[in-house]
């Protein structure tokens, strides 16, 4: 019997206003996929909350201004990603669609039980 392909977790926050094509960028690089007879496409979980930042003296933020507290609506999406290969992929393409010169996010190496 083969081996199943590693699973991780995605995390990232992003603003709502470039929710829709973030999450269509990872998902048009595999994220988001659940194996199985079901064949489930573009499957993810998202909350609303307020993120918070300090654009340092070198920074050229996207959205504030460079030395002053910024608060902002954003979304935070987990999703899964089935490979290594996938998760690689899907980070890249956050990182191109995503606004911030800094995107905040996490990858876990998930467990089978």
């Amino acid at each position: 019997m083969a081996a199943a392909a590693t699973r991780f977790r995605l995390v990232f926050h992003v603003p709502t206003s470039h929710l829709a094509v973030t999450k269509a960028a990872i998902f048009s690089a595999g994220a988001g996929r659940y194996p199985g007879p079901g064949n489930y496409t573009e499957c993810c979980f998202t909350v609303l909350g307020t993120g918070q930042f300090r654009p340092g003296d070198t920074a050229n933020p996207h959205l504030g201004k460079v030395g002053e507290l910024e608060e902002v609506q954003e979304a935070s999406v987990e999703t899964l990603c089935v490979g290594e290969d996938v998760v690689r992929k899907a980070v890249e393409a956050l990182k191109t669609a995503h606004p911030y010169e800094e995107p905040s996010y996490s990858v876990f190496k998930m467990e089978d039980f």
